[in-house]
């Protein structure tokens, strides 16, 4: 099987690639640096050469939207919506031009499209999107606004011979270096993993290879179209999350950090404060309806085994080992 990922350089980008080649997949991934082999160059914007590979592919995955990971400032929140609407709207027009379409187009989209809420969990069928949440920062609707409209570009692509999914996906557990996972062992580690702002706020994840293999899965079932959550079944709140975390590693302390400590930390990181503080309850319906079964169902267990590898892959890193 042939796999385009365009925008594939990132660390989920990273995780697919690795499964689906491992698993016997050719991957070539789109990026706008290509230096190694199976990377193709393009802008994320325009038709170029780089829509021949995706003629004749049989499954296009794209990732491609600036990191989420930064100030949200106007102008870093206006190039989030661009990157992700042009480079969905121009892979659309690649696989409409194409005279092999794919069969499949997963798109990329996020989790953070749901309401900040703590009552109930947001699955697709009754889950609430967000935008007009009361008391919480008015900047926090732009962010879902983004997100409806990433899918919407996906949904307006003339594509009738490619059947098409929107992956809202929560954040990627991953043991790899730079991560959100190694961001949040790094502070658990240094006594500092407590909770924030009083903790009571949901975290949704997704362990690495349960990830993949919801790819994978979503792939072959030809009857699954639309949006579909990609997150474990049992998110909880970050007080929990970080506590059973804390425990993986070994820290019996954790720091609590108020608001406004929050606050300092993600300027001093350069992030921004709505990925500590919205309530992302969100919870998968439609993958175990279809019959996936999660392999990585809990945290503290997914935690542990993401410790271990974490461990395994330092160690075989240091000189001498």
């Amino acid at each position: 099987m042939k796999v385009v990922i365009p925008g594939g350089t990132g660390q989920v980008g990273a995780i697919l690639k690795r499964g689906l080649t491992a698993a016997g997949h050719e991957v070539v991934v789109l990026t706008r640096r290509p230096v190694r082999a199976g990377e193709v160059g393009w802008d994320g914007r325009t038709l170029g050469a780089w829509a021949e590979v995706v003629d004749g592919s049989d499954v296009v995955i794209n990732l491609a939207g600036r990191s989420v990971s930064c100030r949200y400032t106007p102008a870093n929140l206006q190039e989030m919506m661009d990157s992700r609407v042009e480079s969905a709207r121009v892979v659309g027009e690649a696989i409409a031009g194409a005279v092999r379409p794919p069969r499949v187009w997963l798109q990329m989209s996020t989790a953070t499209v749901y309401a900040h809420r703590f009552d109930a969990a947001n699955d697709e069928a009754t889950g609430v999107i967000g935008g007009a949440e009361a008391g919480v920062p008015k900047y926090w609707g732009y962010s879902v606004r983004i997100a409806k409209e990433w899918e919407r570009a996906q949904e307006r692509a003339e594509t009738p011979g490619t059947r098409k999914v929107a992956l809202r996906a929560a954040m990627v557990m991953s043991p790899d270096r730079g991560g959100v996972f190694d961001v949040l062992s790094w502070l658990a580690r240094l006594g500092l993993g407590g909770p924030v702002a009083g903790g009571a706020q949901y975290v949704s994840w997704i362990h690495d290879r349960d990830f993949v293999r919801a790819v994978e899965f979503l792939i072959e079932r030809d009857d699954l179209a639309g949006p579909v959550n990609l997150a474990a079944p049992g998110p909880l709140p970050q007080r929990a999350f970080m506590r059973a975390l804390r425990a993986a590693w070994g820290m019996p302390v954790g720091l609590p950090a108020t608001a406004w400590m929050a606050e300092l930390g993600a300027l001093v990181m350069r992030s921004d404060t709505e990925l500590l503080f919205k309530s992302r309850r969100v919870v998968p319906g439609r993958l175990p309806d279809a019959g996936f079964v999660f392999d990585h169902a809990g945290w503290a267990e997914a935690a542990d085994d993401l410790v271990r590898r974490a461990r395994r892959s330092r160690k075989a890193a240091r000189p001498g080992m």
